[in-house]
């Protein structure tokens, strides 16, 4: 199999992880490496872990609401029988219309999780455009200009 190696990134103050090519893996083996400029930070694929545990806090608390009006219902009926069920039945819409705006609010945590994939696949979509369409004209203008900043061509 393939080994991992550990890099940091200039930009970045966290490494990346990536595989090592050997002699086994020919599909990579016959990739180039792709430039610094274009790697992904580590920082850039992080999971949103506060809105994955807001959206199952609202979903727990829906499911607790409707174990509450379960036992509010059977309570109610056993206590009092038909003559509380105007009653009864106010507090149940009341608390399935709660339980489903908090079950709602957990979905749009969900949702706002995957919006934040979405940016960020299309910053690093952006930034390797970028790098490459710099590459594609500075090669263009002067070879010796494409190289990046701090690095020197070395004098032979």
């Amino acid at each position: 199999m393939s080994e991992e190696t550990e890099r940091i990134v200039p930009r970045s103050s966290t490494p990346v992880i990536e595989p090592q090519a050997t002699e086994a893996d020919d599909a990579r083996a016959r990739r180039p490496a792709s430039p610094k400029r274009m790697q992904v930070r580590a920082a850039d694929l992080e999971p949103y872990v506060g809105l994955k545990y807001l959206s199952r806090l609202f979903k727990l608390m829906a499911i607790i609401l409707i174990l509450l009006l379960a036992s509010e219902v059977i309570t109610g009926l056993v206590t009092s029988g038909a003559a509380d069920l105007p009653a009864l039945l106010g507090e149940t819409s009341r608390l399935i219309v709660l339980a489903g705006l908090l079950w709602g609010s957990g979905d749009l945590a969900i949702l706002l999780i995957d919006m934040g994939h979405d940016l960020r696949a299309t910053r690093i979509l952006l930034g390797r455009q970028l790098a490459h369409s710099m590459d594609v004209q500075l090669v263009g203008i002067d070879p010796g200009m494409a190289h990046a900043a701090g690095e020197s061509e070395q004098l032979v």
